[in-house]
């Protein structure tokens, strides 16, 4: 029988294979790594939720949350049940204390929702053993984030990774990080926050 296996999500990066996406990293206790190509609103959306940010108004898996809860329902486990033709495909499993409903979903949707929740990740060992990649442990601890709490702008010197890593912040974290940058006398770290947001006060927050 195929097991089951409990996955982590250990952040964001880049993605080598596809321009413009992000790899959502999900790990399980050993070494594997389970990549999933995302997109930037996706990846966004799950960047808020692991920094544990609250966006000014609700995103659209904010409201799925509200949705749900307000119905008094509760996720009980997301699970991506199948690889198939580059696609992963996952199941948000919801439960009403007594009936289990599962609703098919895009893997980068159900893990955005999950993290809000604090609902766990589940797949299988076969996927794990087609699509896992095992890390070397030394390799990770040099990798730069692309998007972490204690990240600083000019640690990021690619400045296409720096320009992703810019987009996918919310116009008050900026403000708040140029202020504390300002705070701790970083002001190389200020002036990037700065002139972002002066970037999108000439042309807007579309980015």
């Amino acid at each position: 029988m195929d097991k089951k296996i409990r996955l982590m999500v250990q952040g964001l990066t880049n993605s080598q294979v596809q321009s413009g996406a992000y790899a959502l990293i999900l790990s399980e206790s050993g070494p594997r790594r389970l990549p999933v190509i995302v997109g930037v609103s996706e990846a966004q959306s799950i960047a808020i939720a692991l920094e544990e940010l609250t966006p000014p108004r609700p995103l659209t898996h904010d409201l799925f949350v509200g949705l749900i809860q307000s119905f008094k329902l509760f996720l009980s486990e997301v699970f991506i049940y199948k690889f198939e033709e580059g696609v992963f495909y996952s199941e948000l499993i919801f439960s009403d204390g007594t009936n289990e409903v599962r609703i098919d979903s895009r893997t980068s949707d159900a893990v955005a929702i999950a993290l809000r929740v604090n609902c766990p990740i589940y797949t299988l060992e076969s996927i794990m053993q087609q699509c896992g990649v095992v890390i070397d442990e030394g390799a990770v601890e040099n990798e730069t984030p692309v998007l972490s709490k204690d990240l600083n702008p000019e640690e990021i010197h690619d400045p296409e990774k720096l320009r992703e890593w810019l987009n996918m912040l919310q116009r008050g974290e900026l403000e708040e990080r140029m202020q504390k940058a300002i705070g701790e006398e970083n002001y190389e770290s200020a002036k990037i926050y700065r002139d972002e947001l002066n970037r999108r006060d000439q042309f807007g927050d579309i980015q």
